[in-house]
């Protein structure tokens, strides 16, 4: 099934119209309530309707962290995230709490952009998975020296965009692209993973998106892009580069970022990270699933 039509409702949000629906601060009785590790799905519903059905991403202030202690911090948004979804697991060894930090390694020697200072460009978490989650966490402990803002695009006003624009890409777009796997797959498992980069159940647009883990994909599985293929990646990126399509901000200690998974599109820029290893970047991820599903 494809999306055949511009969509134009709250989910294809620009940049520039975008008002500020999607930030929350927590209640102090919230954050009393998530401390102690209670279910606060009721009083998130707002942050849920933002995910759902408004601009598809939310980020809470409200969370101290340098009062609370980084571990009960952290406790609060597992807690938060648990009213909002289920936890998934992000990599092979079954973490549910990912650490996103610079350990020094490079993209190009096989690490995921999340454990380096490299621009992590627009993406979507974990494209390169069977499932994928719905929603993505972040929640921010400590921020870089300079850079690491936070990007964002939704995939359905870029949809809209190519729809109007250049249509003739969208053929390729809504077939099979090879998706290299960084290594999170089992020994019985392929090293890549062939999904399209656009599909439309109906109800939602879903967008798998990593430019640099296509052409790695494509690589391992010896199978080249096509002409159609490499036309198609370059008209989503001549998109990416819009300023109007995207919203950008910067995370502070205690904010904690959700977005939806399926047509959130979101970048990291380069960092320079401090000396002091107490002082460097360091995020929480959290990968959540719809509840019931």
């Amino acid at each position: 099934m494809r999306l055949a039509a511009p969509l134009g409702d709250a989910r294809a949000w620009r940049g520039k119209a975008l008002d500020a629906g999607w930030r929350h601060v927590l209640a102090p009785e919230v954050l009393a309530a998530l401390v102690a590790g209670e279910d606060c799905a009721e009083a998130l519903q707002p942050v849920a309707l933002t995910l759902e059905e408004g601009p598809g991403f939310a980020v809470i202030a409200g969370l101290d962290s340098d009062r609370l202690g980084r571990e009960a911090a952290q406790a609060a948004y597992w807690a938060l995230g648990r009213s909002l979804g289920e936890p998934l697991e992000q990599n092979i060894e079954g973490d549910l709490l990912y650490d996103v930090r610079d350990t020094g390694r490079e993209v190009s020697a096989g690490a995921r952009f999340s454990v380096t200072n490299a621009e992590s460009t627009f993406h979507i978490d974990s494209a390169f998975s069977p499932r994928i989650p719905d929603y993505v966490g972040l929640l921010c402990l400590q921020v870089a020296r300079s850079g690491g803002r936070s990007q964002l695009v939704s995939a359905c006003a870029l949809h809209d965009a190519l729809l109007t624009e250049c249509p003739e890409v969208l053929d390729a777009l809504y077939g099979a692209f090879y998706f290299d796997r960084r290594g999170q797959h089992r020994a019985d498992e392929e090293p890549v993973h062939r999904a399209p980069v656009f599909a439309w159940d109906g109800r939602e647009l879903t967008m798998r998106y990593l430019r640099y883990y296509i052409e790695v994909g494509h690589e391992r599985a010896q199978v080249a892009l096509s002409a159609a293929q490499t036309r198609a990646l370059a008209a989503v990126e001549e998109q990416l580069q819009r300023p109007d399509l995207r919203v950008e901000f910067d995370l502070e200690p205690g904010h904690m970022l959700f977005t939806n998974n399926h047509w959130i599109l979101h970048n990291r820029t380069a960092f320079e990270d401090f000396a002091d290893p107490t002082l460097r970047r360091h995020c929480v991820r959290l990968w959540l699933g719809r509840r019931g599903e």
